[in-house]
């Protein structure tokens, strides 16, 4: 499937401000600041992979092969857009500690 240039921005847009939300209120309820950017990796292997989580623990070998393979064959337009999702993460870690060092406490 062919992405065309008008989805590759909003794709990515999406997945920044999509990331960046969730990170920002996990942040603030669970006063971790890095915590989404820890997750974050974990949540774009689910994407990526289409092996069951229960699966790298009964059959680990054919699982990381398999992951491997997905991995390598990743097209760049899916590395930029799952990359926005992990710079709305950190961005998000950024900004609680801004906002906790200029004074703001959240919950």
């Amino acid at each position: 499937m062919e992405m065309t240039i008008f989805v590759l921005p909003i794709s990515m847009l999406l997945f920044l401000v999509l990331f960046f939300g969730i990170g920002f209120i996990l942040n603030m309820l669970l006063r971790m600041s890095w915590i989404m950017a820890i997750v974050y990796p974990i949540i774009a292997l689910f994407i990526i992979d289409k092996v069951r989580f229960i699966e790298y623990f009964t059959n680990t070998k054919d699982s990381f092969i398999s992951l491997g393979n997905e991995l390598s064959q990743l097209a760049t337009a899916d590395v930029l857009i799952l990359s926005s999702g992990l710079a709305g993460a950190i961005i998000a870690g950024v900004t609680m500690k801004v906002l906790r060092k200029k004074g703001y406490q959240m919950f």
